[in-house]
């Protein structure tokens, strides 16, 4: 399969984006102030079932890819692939090389932990929010927030989204996960900034 250039800058920015949640993820369970929803839930059904975050966060994905490619399979592309293995993955390699480069008490120190909290944070939502615009597919969870949007049009994505990582923080919680602030701000977030930045990012591909 060919791409034009606007595809190959759509794919790389997909990519990108994606490292660069897999790299805040990693940071955002360390300083333990909460994680994005889907974050929240995976890490506690890992712990619960002793397996890495990533390993059991791949295995997730691969069967909520069977319902997203029998209810909308123009959701998955290459965003699709590169979320569903790389965040996690990721998230675990640099929470290796953080283990062996950084002492453990510098993240039981507060001030330190917020302003982790607070970079990691931003980058986590602009991450996600030019991958998920990318128009190269998204991953598995994000696409149902797509379908489900799709299938009630009435309903604007923003509180769609809201709904579904509601649930994700809730289901985290009941197994064992810290639903913090980054968790609640994620939350209330995410959605609104998906939305704008789907608009300038199809204004400045069109």
């Amino acid at each position: 399969m060919r791409f034009g250039l606007k595809e190959k800058k759509r794919i790389l920015i997909a990519l990108l984006a994606v490292l660069g949640m897999g790299l805040s993820v990693s940071f955002l369970l360390r300083v333990d102030m909460g994680t994005d929803p889907y974050t929240c839930m995976n890490n506690g059904a890992a712990a619960k079932l002793g397996i890495s975050f990533g390993t059991w966060q791949a295995a997730l994905n691969i069967i909520l890819l069977i319902i997203v490619f029998l209810c909308d399979k123009k959701q998955i592309g290459w965003g699709t692939v590169f979320n569903m293995f790389l965040v996690g993955y990721v998230s675990d390699f640099v929470t290796w090389v953080t283990d062996k480069l950084v002492a453990n008490d510098v993240f039981t120190v507060m001030s330190v932990r917020i302003v982790i909290m607070l970079i990691a944070l931003i980058v986590f939502v602009i991450a996600a929010a030019l991958y998920m615009s990318a128009g190269m597919g998204v991953a598995p969870y994000d696409a149902i927030n797509f379908i489900i949007a799709d299938k009630i049009p009435k309903v604007p994505f923003k509180i769609t989204r809201i709904c579904v990582d509601a649930l994700g923080c809730f289901i985290g919680y009941l197994l064992g996960s810290t639903v913090g602030v980054v968790t609640v701000l994620i939350v209330l977030t995410l959605g609104p900034v998906v939305q704008w930045m789907k608009e300038k990012m199809d204004a400045l591909f069109a």
